[in-house]
């Protein structure tokens, strides 16, 4: 049987051309797990590798919504579950690659994801337009710091998702999901690569300024203009595209645009280091050094 390999770690740390290594040394097909390249035209801001750079390589759940779309944890791990079916019933390898750390878990473990409420969701994001969501962020931090430590401070969508669990539930976000020692679904072998600020920080800078001199504000004047970008929108509030719509709209200089882009990027990835730093289950690799070699130590392939 085959067995999928995932590729997780933080924002730069070299997933994706992994990835496309062992796609081609294993047959496979990628699954993308990164929630914000499921967006359609948001390609420069979220670096998704190009038709060229995907080597001929099928990838799946990329450009899956349109930006005025929610992105929905629930409905991608339906959808990308039967892609990675799909794939092993092709006789190929599934490889998952990205670091969005819901989506990553959602697809690895069998997450039955808890129930819903219109009421209490009402009552939430009622206190959502009366307090902010800062303010309603940080009472969910207050109830359950760990929910908070991996949700934006400015993302009301899964901050009252949160609460709206763990009133239905009586119990911490964090219970509601599959324990990070249960064995990966479908036996799938988990990659981590693993950096250190020193090494990923000049990374996440380059990177950033290297988006904005190939036309990422650009990329967002034609979301806006043409697909109807706002920043209400999940979409409109990722990390780089929050930052050019303030600059657009005059309440940032794109200097400041670039350079908060940079520290929002830095802080997501603690938060994702903290995330996989939990998981067990992970096969580390040092994303500094060859991680092709080392993931064919593991793989022995």
């Amino acid at each position: 049987m085959v067995t999928p390999i995932a590729v997780v770690g933080p924002t730069a740390s070299g997933k994706s051309a992994l990835g496309i290594e062992l796609a081609r040394r294993l047959d496979g097909e990628v699954v993308n797990v990164d929630s914000m390249q499921l967006y359609r035209g948001m390609d420069i801001g979220t670096a998704k590798l190009t038709v060229e750079e995907r080597e001929g390589i099928p990838h799946h759940q990329l450009d899956v919504l349109d930006v005025t779309e929610t992105a929905s944890v629930a409905r991608y791990q339906q959808e990308a579950v039967a892609d990675v079916e799909a794939i092993m019933a092709r006789g190929r390898t599934p490889i998952l690659v990205g670091g969005s750390m819901l989506y990553v878990q959602s697809l690895v473990d069998d997450w039955q994801f808890p129930p819903t409420d219109p009421s209490v969701r009402a009552r939430w994001e009622t206190r959502l337009t009366e307090i902010g969501v800062s303010a309603l962020h940080a009472e969910l931090a207050a109830l359950d710091p760990e929910a908070a430590a991996i949700i934006e401070n400015n993302d009301p969508r899964r901050t009252v998702r949160a609460l709206e669990v763990i009133e239905l539930t009586g119990q911490p976000f964090q219970a509601s999901q599959p324990p990070k020692d249960a064995p990966p679904r479908w036996g799938t072998v988990i990659l981590g690569l693993r950096t250190t600020p020193e090494w990923l920080n000049p990374r996440i800078e380059l990177r950033t300024n290297l988006m904005f001199e190939r036309g990422f504000v650009e990329e967002v004047e034609e979301l806006v203009k043409n697909h109807n970008l706002i920043p209400e929108s999940t979409a409109g509030r990722a990390i780089g595209y929050a930052q050019v719509l303030d600059a657009m709209a005059g309440t940032l200089t794109k200097e400041e645009a670039v350079e908060r882009t940079i520290t929002g990027t830095r802080r997501y990835v603690r938060r994702q280091r903290a995330w996989f730093n939990r998981d067990h289950r992970i096969h580390w690799l040092d994303a500094s050094a060859d991680t092709a070699s080392q993931a064919r130590e593991i793989l022995g392939y």
